[in-house]
């Protein structure tokens, strides 16, 4: 029971930092003319976050198993 309360605590943080990635402030930040290897900023931040939230769900699920 405990390693499935971790679990959930661990879930809501990933949850918690997306959130917050995804947030006006933050996007705000990146929505210039500029670009990243060809691409806009905000498309490369934006799908970067989203694979960095990816990648820390992934770990906390299979960690626990």
């Amino acid at each position: 029971m405990f390693r499935s309360v971790i679990k959930g605590q661990r879930l809501l943080a990933v949850f918690l930092l997306g959130v917050l990635l995804f947030n006006y402030p933050l996007l705000a930040l990146f929505n210039r003319a500029a670009e990243a290897f060809g691409i806009p900023a905000v498309y490369a931040y934006v799908f970067g976050a989203w694979t960095l939230v990816i990648g820390l769900l992934a770990l906390v699920i299979e960690r626990s198993r």
